[in-house]
């Protein structure tokens, strides 16, 4: 889950989550390193001041871990996925997609898949916010929602929010 090795997760920042994740995936590893056996033998080679603050720390860890945890919950929750309809020329459109950083996707990979699935150009851009947007050529907002829905299903549906915009990019100047 972090990418550690399980005998070093607890130098992460995500220790529960490699905890819950060790116990479900190698339960013999999750004992040898996790049962009270374990943590008994490693406490008993500390001297009492120790003991007392690898326990303090042991209960920051806890918290900041469980923290953050809700932080995470609370932003998933309340962050909006945006598809802009962003008019090009008379007749061309682009849709703009941004808002899915908030839920954990690799958007490189998304672009990946909507070009695919829709056979158009679709590609990762910078914004001028400062985040990061995908581009899907052509006109498919209602069906990259059902995509993005069908797909994710990490995204609820009452965060996906379509906008249209009409004005145009700046284009060329005559030669």
């Amino acid at each position: 889950v972090c990418s550690l090795p399980p005998e070093y997760c607890e130098f992460g920042g995500t220790t529960k989550k490699c905890k819950d994740w060790l116990e479900t995936t190698h339960k013999d590893l999750f004992n040898a390193l996790y049962s009270e056996d374990a943590v008994a033998t490693s406490l008993s080679t500390l001297s009492v001041e120790a003991q007392a603050k690898a326990e303090k720390d042991a209960a920051k860890k806890a918290a900041r871990a469980a923290k953050a945890e809700e932080a995470d919950a609370i932003k998933k929750a309340t962050s909006k996925v945006i598809l802009k309809r962003v008019e090009r020329t008379k007749r061309k459109h682009v849709i703009v997609i941004t808002g899915l950083e908030a839920f954990s996707l690799d958007l490189k990979k998304v672009a990946k898949e909507l070009g695919k699935k829709f056979a158009c150009g679709s590609s990762v851009t910078k914004s001028p916010g400062g985040g990061e947007e995908i581009v899907v050529q052509g006109d498919l907002s209602d069906e990259i929602e059902e995509f993005l829905l069908e797909k994710y299903k990490v995204i609820p549906e009452d965060n996906i929010e379509q906008v249209e915009d009409k004005k145009k990019k700046a284009a060329a100047g005559p030669s």
